[in-house]
């Protein structure tokens, strides 16, 4: 089959981008990646598995899927969303997030995936900026959905009902070229942007399932991802039933012990997730308590440490593999999944074949071995920068050095610092703030803000201010850390210098850690 690799070597030799497309039905005139996900493959398989926090698990097949998002789309259609319009999606994983994001592409609407943990000030930046036409969200989230007259705003609780009465087929009329998703990602600016996906992009995703996350045609694959984010878009709820494997999703707040019973219940055998999860479950101390079927384990969105990956191997037998890039330009770097393979743990890995992939300094030359510089990959005969630092060894691995813009990357979470900076400003005792990434030895980095307020320093005011953001924007992108001060660093034309702010930071956390490692040793507790 196309996309199916041995080993490495045989990859580098044979493989092609246009290979990609063997894969589907579809021809570039008449693509829909609802119908290559869910309605071209056998009707009695499994083609959704959720595990939720509660312990809850369902399990859908593909015939229900198809059959539902049939009437979905058309329950779209009557409702006049027509092709090319926008809608919302502020859902959990759940039955009610598969059966409207597909049947969205499959009327050959727009999706637009929103976090549902995020607040009403967040919310109502996407719904604005997508030109949102529709949202379909939960009862309890309709609330805070301010009712503009912009958009009609459908009660996931009632799909059901909704749908009832409505034909169970429906013919997809769009192109590979079709706008497909409208997904929000902070670029190097800070501020929240669109990142547009067209239909063809599940041509690349089927691409980096086989290559990246080395998906087989007998996987039980699994990933707690969010599917309001890249990784949960496509390598969680696209990614798989390409191939006609099910979707494997988490729903509800992470919990190492649930997610543990899932993979055994499901038994699960290929898994991707964030490094955040494997950190997690190896906190939890409880992997030895579950019958697990692991094969393959893969993560992206931050680095992993070693420590955590050599416990997986020495738990499970598996090592999680890393797969490094972008929402703009994809997989970039990975160790890959190939038998032939010699991983280096705690390395990005080496270039995915068919791209050429370079660390280049400031003025844009590509820099030897060993030297520390921005990953860039070449397209159309030009580098485009992916923001982060690395070098490159003797054996082409390239190791990450951390991110060289202002982009925070906590816990898998791409957070763009200029969002909580303005939601902060709208709090009463902030006068001015600006926000950074703090080193953190379990998530990374922290979202950490400097403010200067015109109120009494406490922490009594942290913690409100905190509480605000989080009502506001999300639970991840809240400041874990307050530090008051009486200015910030400025540029003359008023711009904050963040670059002092994370260098001071850095060094901070470096002393703590230099103090730590020099108190003395014996000191034991005499409680």
């Amino acid at each position: 089959m196309a996309l199916d690799y041995a080993t490495y070597a045989e990859a580098k030799q044979k493989f092609s981008f246009d290979e990609r497309w063997a894969v589907f039905s579809g021809s570039k005139e008449n693509f829909n990646i609802a119908y290559e996900c869910i309605d071209r493959h056998p009707k009695e398989n499994d083609a959704l598995r959720i595990k939720f926090d509660d312990g809850k698990t369902e399990i859908y097949k593909f015939a229900e899927l198809s059959r539902l998002t049939s009437q979905f789309a058309h329950f779209l259609a009557r409702r006049g969303i027509n092709e090319g319009d926008r809608v919302a999606l502020i859902l959990n994983p759940s039955l009610e997030f598969y059966v409207t994001m597909f049947g969205i592409l499959k009327r050959g609407a727009v999706a637009v995936p929103c976090f549902p943990a995020f607040g009403p000030d967040a919310i109502e930046y996407r719904l604005r900026k997508s030109d949102a036409k529709m949202v379909v969200t939960y009862q309890e989230k309709a609330s805070a959905i301010s009712r503009s007259s912009a958009y009609q705003i459908v009660i996931a609780d009632d799909l059901s009902r909704l749908l009832q009465g409505e034909d169970e087929e429906f013919k997809p009329n769009t192109a590979a070229d079709s706008l497909a998703v409208m997904q929000f990602s902070s670029g190097t600016t800070g501020t929240p942007k669109i990142v547009p996906y067209r239909h063809a992009a599940a041509t690349l995703t089927a691409l980096n399932m086989k290559m990246v996350i080395g998906l087989r045609k007998d996987d039980r694959y699994f990933c707690p991802s969010s599917p309001a984010w890249g990784h949960g878009i496509w390598y969680g709820s696209v990614g798989p039933v390409i191939f006609g494997n099910a979707i494997g999703a988490y729903s509800g707040k992470f919990k190492a012990e649930t997610f543990l019973e899932a993979l055994e219940e499901f038994e699960i055998n290929n898994v991707s997730g964030t490094p955040l999860i494997y950190r997690l479950v190896r906190e939890s101390g409880k992997i030895g308590d579950y019958k697990l079927k692991l094969r393959d384990l893969s993560f992206t969105g931050g680095p992993l440490d070693v420590e955590t990956i050599l416990y997986f191997r020495d738990k499970v037998g598996v090592a999680p593999r890393s797969f490094f890039g972008s929402t703009e330009v994809g997989v970039v770097v990975l160790e890959f999944p190939f038998e032939d393979w010699v991983p280096k743990p705690g390395s990005l890995g080496a270039p995915m074949p068919g791209l050429e992939v370079a660390v280049l300094d400031e003025s844009g030359s590509v820099l030897p071995q060993g030297q520390i510089g921005q990953i860039a990959l070449k397209l159309k005969d030009r580098w485009v920068r992916t923001g982060d630092a690395a070098y490159v060894d003797e054996d082409g691995r390239y190791w990450h050095k951390g991110r060289i813009d202002d982009i925070i990357i906590s816990a898998g979470w791409t957070i763009g610092p200029q969002e909580v900076e303005e939601a902060l400003a709208k709090h009463p005792a902030v006068v001015r703030a600006a926000v950074v990434g703090s080193p953190d030895p379990e998530r990374g980095e922290i979202v950490k803000a400097f403010i200067v307020t015109d109120r009494a320093p406490s922490e009594e005011l942290k913690s409100d201010i905190q509480a605000f953001i989080r009502a506001r924007l999300s639970r991840h992108e809240y400041p874990r850390e307050i530090e008051f001060v009486l200015q910030l660093p400025e540029t003359p034309d008023g711009k904050i210098k963040r670059s002092e702010l994370r260098a001071l930071e850095r060094a901070r956390k470096e002393a703590l850690i230099k103090h730590s490692e020099e108190r003395p040793k014996d000191t034991e507790s005499k409680i």
